[in-house]
């Protein structure tokens, strides 16, 4: 993958879903509500001055919300950032930038 541009959509693993419990606490602050599901299902990543990690989670049976999490340069040594985050997603969209 070349600096700059995203990976092909893959499926999630269990760094991926670790990632995705990181900032769990950030988009339940942001959305005031808390989620008892939150399963990451598939991501894709961009390399920049660090990594971007798109992760589409599902948070129901029917409902899925898309997160933006960027993970700093290791000697920076700053912890996971949500970015950015689509709610009211369905399994079928399309994981994409935002």
């Amino acid at each position: 993958m070349m600096c700059g541009g995203s990976s092909a959509t893959q499926p999630a693993t269990a760094e991926i879903q670790a990632i995705a419990d990181q900032v769990k606490p950030q988009l339940e602050e942001q959305e005031n509500k808390k989620y008892t599901i939150f399963k990451a299902v598939e991501f894709r990543s961009q390399v920049v001055a660090g990594t971007n990690y798109f992760i589409k989670v599902q948070v129901d049976d029917d409902e899925f919300v898309h997160i933006r999490v960027f993970q700093s340069l290791p000697h920076e040594n700053k912890p996971l950032a949500l970015s950015s985050y689509q709610t009211h997603k369905a399994r079928h969209d399309e994981l994409a930038y935002f």
